[in-house]
């Protein structure tokens, strides 16, 4: 079953983040999600992507920052939440996938006890409830759920497996959004290409909306319906995918598209040495 977006706003922004003594990292910076979607927020290193997510979860150190303005998610706003309060909502309505996945993880716990963890942190029940969401959980990311697997450390797995893991457990619940963090760049281009198809078949099956954070332009053209383009801590443009690459407006933007590599047809190319003492 698919669910495509509704045209309704899932989680609404608008919020300035400065750090203790420095700059403001996020200047005003006003975006919407709307239901169902995959938003891309593309920024090179420094520009406050990282610092955007940790916004919406509530995880800066309030002692060291200041963040005013608005965060809403369906009928919350989140600056005004407590700590207890965003605990209960973190992981159930908002979760989020690292870019790091063996750090993530803890590497003294099975697989089992981590996925039990993430389980009981927001349900109750049985052993076999338990044990049912976790398996189907596992399945949802083409992950094995037989015992063999479940007594796994995390240092027993590949990297694309322990991604697959934490993925597992963001979506065990069945949060309306999903932030993946840079979730694909420690990854191989094959086992990149396999985490995007599954997030863009978790967002269709499921409806979960995905806040899809990189620097990568072609994974983000790949899984995006919108992309928003930070730069300086401020997004300076705001499209669906098809705009953003075809016909970006700002100046930063244009440069973005014109980094892009070109992928030359064969006749175009240079020949090689063999080629061209083929031909003679």
């Amino acid at each position: 079953m698919s669910f495509p977006p509704q045209n309704q706003n899932l989680l609404s922004a608008r919020i300035s983040v400065r750090y203790a003594g420095k700059p403001p990292v996020l200047r005003d910076v006003q975006f919407e999600i709307q239901q169902g979607e995959v938003l891309g927020l593309v920024g090179q290193s420094g520009s406050g992507k990282s610092t955007l997510a940790m916004s919406i979860l509530g995880l800066l150190d309030k002692k060291h920052t200041h963040t005013e303005g608005s965060i809403r998610l369906q009928d919350s706003e989140l600056l005004q939440l407590s700590e207890r309060e965003l605990r209960a909502l973190r992981g159930r309505a908002v979760a989020l996938v690292l870019q790091s996945p063996l750090s993530a993880l803890n590497p003294a716990l099975r697989i089992r006890t981590q996925l039990r963890e993430a389980w009981r942190a927001h349900a109750c029940g049985t052993d076999a409830d338990c044990a049912n969401v976790i398996r189907a959980s596992l399945q949802s990311v083409s992950l094995p759920g037989n015992e063999e697997f479940l007594r796994k450390y995390p240092a027993q797995m590949s990297v694309g497996q322990a991604q697959r893991v934490l993925i597992a457990m963001a979506v065990m619940h069945r949060p309306a959004l999903l932030i993946a963090d840079e979730a694909t760049s420690a990854l191989d281009v094959i086992t990149q290409a396999e985490i995007l198809a599954l997030f863009r078949e978790l967002n269709r099956s499921t409806g979960m909306a995905i806040l899809y954070i990189s620097h990568d332009l072609a994974s983000v053209a790949g899984i995006c319906d919108r992309i928003a383009i930070l730069h300086q801590g401020e997004i300076v443009e705001c499209g669906s995918t098809e705009q953003i690459f075809a016909h970006p407006k700002h100046e930063y933007t244009q440069r973005l598209m014109a980094a892009l590599p070109q992928i030359l047809p064969t006749s175009a190319r240079p020949q090689t040495k063999t080629e061209a003492a083929a031909a003679r």
